[in-house]
């Protein structure tokens, strides 16, 4: 159990610490107007947080650094909420004043701006793919032998898909099959696409198309969507410019993890409909995170999908703004998400 004074100089210590990147020193405490007690008191109960496993010593400088186990107190027991300026809640805002009519554009913008405001890596979790529906499918040739596939559905997601014209199929051929394909398929999920084309699209295709059979194999292929979550990235590079990683191999160890989606998602994901959730350092299971924190903020979306927001920085992270970013952006793009899906059910 930590004594009044063992907290408050933990507290000071690890709020300098993540101001300025530098060791805290006794002497540079003692200064400190919130901070009532000699340098000899400083320096004992310094020696008895190290003691503890809450302060590191580093062997450059005679001041301490918080340790994993010592931000791990930090947030639990001393964080406290940190009101947002106004011209943080503009920036928030921005995100929302347009009229973007996508969903994916909304969702990426909001991973730019979390990233601009912390200089972190921000990255979004947008809602799942496996409700929404086909709205239109276009086809643009692009010259006699190859065109390209639009497809985009109730949310906005729009995939676009190049793909070889097969031999003998002419403009009048094409025209029909996008009709077809937009008769069949509008309103059908995105999971059932591949089924439905084989099963009743093709014989559409065999009644009107020749070598209907090339242009199911072509458009089998087309049609094989993602139907998981999408990430989006905001800052990737931001990582470069935190001192933690000057050292050139223990960067690209990170920038490694950060390309991995195979490994961010299931990451991020496994925290969806949690709240807020944060990983410190080796609580990331990978080396190449050892440094790093993982916040991660959830938020729903109507119809029973969610999504999650997720900030990637050092463990010398402002854990407190972070936090107070994550509530607020994660609530408007809750309704906004939300305020898209049910007008498109309407």
């Amino acid at each position: 159990m930590l004594t009044d004074r063992q907290l408050l100089i933990l507290q000071v210590i690890i709020d300098d610490f993540i101001r300025s990147a530098q060791p805290v020193g006794s002497r540079s405490l003692s200064k400190k107007e919130d901070i009532p007690f000699s340098s000899a008191t400083i320096r004992n109960e310094m020696y008895d947080l190290e003691e503890m496993g809450l302060l590191e010593k580093t062997h450059t400088s005679s001041g301490r650094v918080p340790s994993e186990k010592g931000y791990r107190f930090y947030v639990d027991h001393l964080l406290s909420p940190q009101a947002l300026k106004k011209k943080d809640m503009s920036q928030i805002q921005s995100i929302f004043a347009d009229r973007i009519l996508e969903i994916e554009n909304v969702v990426q913008r909001s991973a730019e701006i979390l990233s601009q405001m912390t200089n972190y890596t921000s990255i979004v979790l947008g809602p799942d793919h496996h409700e929404n529906k086909v709205k239109s499918v276009q086809i643009i040739p692009l010259n006699l032998e190859s065109a390209i596939a639009i497809i985009v559905t109730d949310t906005g997601h729009v995939e676009n898909k190049r793909f070889t014209i097969p031999p003998g199929l002419n403009p009048e051929d094409i025209e029909r099959m996008v009709k077809i394909l937009n008769d069949k398929l509008t309103g059908t999920p995105l999971v059932e696409l591949q089924d439905k084309m084989y099963k009743e699209v093709a014989l559409f295709l065999k009644r009107h198309i020749a070598n209907y059979d090339l242009m199911i194999e072509a458009f089998a292929q087309i049609m094989n969507i993602p139907v998981h979550d999408k990430l989006f990235f905001g800052g990737k590079m931001n990582m470069m410019n935190q001192p933690e990683f000057n050292d050139v191999d223990k960067l690209r160890m990170l920038m490694d993890v950060i390309d991995r989606e195979d490994y961010l998602y299931p990451l991020i994901k496994e925290t969806s409909g949690s709240g807020i959730q944060i990983r410190i350092g080796k609580e990331n299971n990978n080396e190449a995170l050892k440094d790093v924190s993982l916040i991660t903020a959830s938020f729903p979306v109507i119809g029973g999908q969610s999504g999650s927001l997720a900030i990637l920085g050092p463990t010398r992270m402002e854990y407190s703004r972070v936090i107070s970013l994550l509530n607020v952006i994660s609530m408007d793009l809750s309704k906004a998400l939300s305020t898209f899906y049910d007008q498109d059910d309407k």
